[in-house]
């Protein structure tokens, strides 16, 4: 495997008047930078990977990060949330509840979606 942590950041853009709402206004592209500069401080480059995503399906939950191989699912991040996240679930294998998906969020997502 070329990499040990694989990092989605949802960067998604729609129209203003989306009812979904995009990740990119709640911040994803500088969530990314800000992945992508922990990276480098801690020499990770060629070992985890930043990547920009399209949507990710939770765009009324943005930002969307997912973690893989763990497949860590986190919505609602913030600039705020990525050292935290970085270190938690990048350097470590664990999870940052606060922001974590859990069932609760699909349910809250397909609440919001059948109004």
């Amino acid at each position: 495997m070329k990499y040990s942590k694989h990092i989605f950041v949802c960067i998604n853009e729609r129209i203003p008047e989306s009812s979904k709402g995009d990740c990119a206004r709640k911040g994803g592209q500088e969530i990314r930078l800000r992945f992508v500069q922990l990276i480098n401080e801690h020499g990770l480059k060629g070992k985890v990977r930043a990547n920009k995503s399209g949507c990710l399906d939770a765009c009324e939950m943005g930002a969307a990060v997912v973690i893989y191989p763990q497949g860590i699912w986190y919505t609602r991040v913030a600039i705020e949330d990525v050292d935290e996240i970085f270190n938690t679930s990048v350097l470590g294998d664990g999870i940052v509840n606060r922001i974590a998906s859990s069932q609760k969020t699909w349910d809250e997502l397909n609440r919001i979606r059948n109004k």
